[in-house]
């Protein structure tokens, strides 16, 4: 679970660096994710922001930290979406989060294992996979004390 990367950066600098104008919304929603060990779900922004945002500007700046490669989509078994940070070599419509996520059944966290490489598919001739997402749950590390 290593953000190293991204949390050595400035959230200012880091909205620069993806040709993001500097918002208060931008601003606060990026550094949830900062402080965040995992993912978060919509309604989890809103709770935490600290103050009432309007649903569709949460909902835009996660499409455009999405699209800039800042952040990316995490499905679930219940059909809706967590957001994660991005490891720095994503880039404006190309992701490259080839990792397992794991969802602790305990505590509901959902982590990104950057260290666990999804693995390589062989898929039938004709067939071109376009993403690959592989979802682990059972107990994390925090929940089961080790």
């Amino acid at each position: 679970m290593s953000k190293e990367i991204i949390l050595d950066n400035n959230t200012e600098e880091l909205l620069r660096k993806h040709r993001l104008s500097v918002t208060e919304s931008r601003l606060k929603i990026l550094n949830l994710f900062m402080d965040q060990p995992g993912a978060l779900a919509h309604g989890d922004i809103e709770k935490k922001a600290g103050e009432k945002f309007d649903r569709v500007t949460v909902y835009r700046t996660l499409q455009t930290f999405v699209e800039k490669g800042i952040i990316h989509t995490i499905p679930t078994a219940d059909n809706s979406v967590r957001y994660a940070l991005c490891r720095d070599e994503c880039s404006e419509g190309h992701h490259h989060d080839h990792h397992v996520h794991f969802i602790c059944t305990s505590c509901d966290t959902t982590y990104c294992l950057d260290d666990v490489v999804t693995p390589e598919l062989k898929l039938p001739k004709g067939y071109v996979a376009q993403q690959i997402e592989v979802l682990a749950k059972g107990i994390c590390n925090e929940c089961s004390g080790k």
